[in-house]
């Protein structure tokens, strides 16, 4: 790999830690999804990244936005920290590594689907080791909310990411290419986005995931 083809890749690292990091700011004006869980829009920028440039770097961009994050606007510390990487690193670190795999519209559903799942499943994991501990309660207290609320939030909160990453991943490459940050190899061809087929998917599956928050909510 060339000098300038390094720092491109650097360069939109980067931008894309910055702007995963100015999507923070969002978190804080929404209201919580369940008690204190909020929904957290970063993942959908760490996942285009390695979409874009690998999985390692999508690692890299969620460590880095994790720790600006710690020691600036969060309250919660190294904690929160490592749940934030642990978080997005599930999600977009086998999305990135499938699509890498499988250079096509199917590579990239099957990712983000693989994402969702791990993201949700991992969560629930480390919610049971480490909330307790954290918010001082006792695991049998945690146990009972791993199914009615951790198990919900992030499916949505995962479900969401996913539509939105199907709808803006193609306008961002886009726009990369057009800046000469990323070359015109980079993920072209059969690749196609903004299919009407995707739209209709990404706006299902948003629209499954506020149904599935509304009825939550009613019951709750």
């Amino acid at each position: 790999m060339s000098a300038s083809s390094n720092t491109r890749k650097l360069v939109v690292m980067a931008m894309l830690s910055v702007i995963a990091y100015a999507s923070t700011f969002v978190t804080r004006q929404l209201p919580p999804l369940f008690l204190f869980l909020q929904y957290d829009p970063k993942d959908i920028v760490i996942a285009m990244g390695g979409f874009i440039l690998g999985p390692i770097a999508a690692f890299a961009i969620s460590f880095v936005v994790s720790i600006v994050e710690m020691v600036t606007i969060s309250d919660t510390g190294p904690v929160g920290m490592l749940m934030n990487v642990l978080a997005s690193c599930a999600f977009a670190c086998p999305a990135a590594f499938i699509y890498k795999k499988m250079h096509s519209k199917k590579g990239a559903v099957i990712g983000l689907f693989s994402g969702v799942i791990a993201m949700t499943l991992i969560m629930i994991l480390w919610n049971w080791l480490i909330t307790p501990m954290y918010m001082g309660v006792p695991r049998q207290a945690v146990v009972e909310m791993l199914i009615p609320i951790f198990l919900p939030f992030n499916l949505i909160k995962a479900g969401i990411n996913m539509a939105l990453t199907l709808l803006l991943y193609k306008p961002v490459v886009t726009a990369l290419r057009k800046a000469g940050l990323v070359a015109e190899h980079v993920n072209q061809g059969k690749v196609k986005f903004l299919s009407s087929g995707m739209l209709i998917l990404s706006v299902v599956i948003v629209a499954t995931c506020v149904l599935v928050v509304l009825v939550i909510k009613g019951v709750m």
